[in-house]
């Protein structure tokens, strides 16, 4: 049972990146999934959620409006599609189950994550 963030990179402001979580040993479509950041010495936020049952998503007011959450079931991957990037969302991103399937809910299985950097 594994869950992998990835596509992380360095990019510049204004720039795009697609992140990509990936399950394997279990299905991700039952499960609501949060992309979460953090940079070290602060909190680490969500970023981002979408609920199992009806794909309802939930954006952090940071991001409203530069980032788009989605699943692929067949692929059983969830991305976060991050535009018109800052250097403020310069982190570690990482994505989380929630196993009750909303967004409400507490994190129950963590991927490892992948490094953000936005830069000039």
């Amino acid at each position: 049972v594994q869950l992998q963030a990835s596509g992380g990179g360095l990019v510049q402001p204004g720039g795009s990146l697609r992140l990509s979580c990936a399950a394997s040993g279990f299905t991700l479509d039952m499960y609501a999934i949060g992309w979460f950041r953090q940079v070290p010495g602060k909190k680490r936020e969500e970023v981002s959620c979408i609920r199992s049952s009806d794909d309802r998503t939930y954006y952090a007011d940071s991001v409203k409006g530069r980032f788009t959450i989605s699943r692929d079931n067949a692929k059983n991957t969830v991305y976060l599609q991050m535009n018109s990037l800052k250097p403020e969302d310069t982190a570690n991103y990482t994505c989380a189950t929630k196993s009750n399937g909303f967004c409400s809910g507490v994190e129950d299985f963590w991927g490892q994550g992948t490094l953000v950097t936005v830069s000039s």
